[in-house]
């Protein structure tokens, strides 16, 4: 069984840093994409940022020049660091695997349970 544990959230100020993390542990050989969501109180989840196997990424508009993603193959990890933060960005993130490869046939998407992030002052 795979797992996805995210780490990092937490309330800062606007225009603040923070770093989150998601690990995902179990037999697993590899993950095609990983991904970072969100979901604001009262809205849909939506897509914040994107990561391929080899390193090739995508924002959405709202957070682009504000997030980088990245990712470590060898930890099965993905990272968002997320500066310059605005209320706007005030969600629940959770990261998101996709094509995750294990010793079974087959691939499999995970999710993550979900990490709160609050930008107030």
């Amino acid at each position: 069984q795979v797992q996805l544990v995210e780490s990092g959230g937490g309330v800062v100020q606007p225009g603040g840093s923070l770093r989150l993390s998601c690990a995902a542990s179990g037999s697993i050989v590899s993950i095609n994409a990983m991904n970072w969501y969100r979901q604001a109180p009262g809205k849909e989840r939506e897509l914040v940022a994107s990561i391929t196997r080899g390193g090739s990424t995508n924002y959405a508009d709202a957070v682009k020049g504000r997030f980088t993603i990245s990712r470590d193959n060898a930890k099965n990890t993905v990272y968002l660091q997320m500066n310059s933060l605005k209320p706007e960005d005030t969600a629940v993130y959770y990261c998101y695997a996709e094509g995750v490869r294990t010793v079974a046939p087959g691939t499999i998407n995970y999710w993550g349970q979900g990490t709160q992030v609050t930008v107030s002052s």
